[in-house]
């Protein structure tokens, strides 16, 4: 796996590519700024890109634009967001293009080995994973959205779990029930939520954006 890392903090940017180096992954290029992320993205042609979403220089939206324009250059590129706190309006920017191959985390989850190791990973072979923080936050603030209303807890607990990116059997392991149990919690989420088998859209992330560009709105 090829990587690039783009963040302006060196001591974060060194110790994200120390890490992965120690878990013999190819840390091809570091970047401290888009223009280089972007020239580093040309000349390597990485398998995924992790990036800090503020980024010189005004520590505004320059990450997230940057990895929407790396990702027009590099169609198939694998990116991993970073973020200090939850800002729903850059997760909806970023993710309002597809979902595939995509991830959203809290830097702290960085120092959380295991959990930044997989959500890697699961970007990486074209999944989707998005911070349980982001999740729960987006969650809490969008109750009264159309549909969701109509989940029961455990259903908004395997919405949550979807949205973090996890396949059936991983959710049936956290929540310690069968997969069959979560087929059926998942099938009558999509139902609630008015999404029709035909949709040849992703489902399982088609809902969570529906909370993301709802939690957008109301600013």
């Amino acid at each position: 796996m090829r990587i690039v890392i783009a963040e302006d903090d060196p001591l974060l940017r060194e110790g994200v590519a120390l890490l992965l180096r120690a878990e013999s992954l190819d840390v091809v290029a570091t970047a401290d700024s888009p223009d280089t992320f972007l020239a580093a993205v040309d000349a390597h042609r990485p398998d995924v890109a992790i990036v800090d979403v503020r980024m010189p220089p005004t520590h505004t939206t320059e990450g997230i634009a940057a990895a929407v324009e790396a990702r027009r250059r590099q169609p198939g590129l694998a990116v991993l967001v970073l973020s200090a706190y939850v800002e729903q309006a850059f997760a909806t920017e970023l993710l309002a293009a597809g979902t595939d191959r995509l991830g959203y985390l809290l830097k702290e989850r960085v120092g959380r080995v295991g959990e930044f190791l997989d959500a890697l990973h699961r970007v990486a072979a074209g999944g989707t994973a998005i911070d349980p923080e982001v999740v729960a936050q987006l969650l809490t603030r969008t109750r009264s959205d159309s549909g969701l209303e109509r989940l029961t807890a455990r259903e908004r607990d395997v919405l949550a779990l979807m949205a973090e990116g996890l396949g059936n059997t991983a959710i049936s392991e956290r929540l310690f029930v069968s997969e069959g149990a979560v087929h059926k919690h998942i099938r009558s989420i999509f139902a609630k939520l008015d999404l029709a088998p035909t949709d040849r859209a992703d489902r399982r992330v088609t809902a969570v954006l529906r909370y993301l560009e709802e939690t957008q709105r109301r600013g």
